[in-house]
């Protein structure tokens, strides 16, 4: 799969149709997909931070068709996921595409408000995203982050939100957060997060 990182989970079954998440990374960072995963499952969800290459867009189809030639992914539940400058980057690239993923998680990464990334508003609306971000912000962060949900309102889309006292790093709080949130798209909201769902 070229210089794309995968994650395969424990007791893979070939004949269950897997979740994709297609974790990006942040260009020039350091990024443990299988540490990440750790935290978030160990069971739910096969993942693949695509290769760093400067066409993120054609980096991330690469990957999920890589992923999809090899293992059995659901081709309705692939979700992009990033952190800081890759959330920003997750919520562009799922925007642009929105009937193609079934969510985005952006951990402290803005939504980028000025890029007219509603375009396709319909589908967009019908875009379930999460915004996870600090409590600790500095005003400016405190303000776009008003403006987000101010434009998310008006637009009539999905965005939901959690606060943490600080984002330094992945935490196991965070990513049970987003797992949860994952499995609730995944599966409805009183999915059993430890079992896999019927696909």
């Amino acid at each position: 799969m070229g210089d794309a990182q995968v994650f395969i989970p424990q007791g893979y079954e070939a004949g269950y149709d897997y979740p994709l998440i297609v974790w990006l990374g942040n260009p020039g960072g350091r990024f443990d997909l299988g540490r990440t995963m750790s935290r978030l499952s160990l069971r739910n969800f096969v993942a693949v931070e695509p290769a760093a290459q400067d066409d993120r867009d054609a980096a991330v189809w690469q990957a999920i068709d890589a992923v999809s030639d090899r293992l059995s992914i659901h081709a309705r539940r692939l979700f992009l996921v990033g952190a800081g400058e890759a959330g920003t980057e997750a919520f562009r690239i799922g925007c642009r595409h929105p009937d193609a993923f079934a969510g985005v998680v952006s951990i402290d990464g803005a939504f980028p408000l000025d890029e007219s990334l509603f375009a396709r508003l319909d589908e967009v609306r019908r875009l379930p995203m999460l915004l996870c971000c600090r409590g600790d912000a500095t005003d400016d962060m405190v303000r776009r982050t008003d403006r987000t949900l101010r434009v998310f309102h008006a637009a009539g889309a999905m965005l939901a939100m959690r606060i943490y006292p600080q984002i330094e790093d992945l935490s196991r709080t965070i990513l049970g957060d987003v797992n949860r949130w994952l499995m609730d798209e995944v599966c409805g909201p009183s999915a059993t997060l430890q079992s896999q769902c019927t696909p």
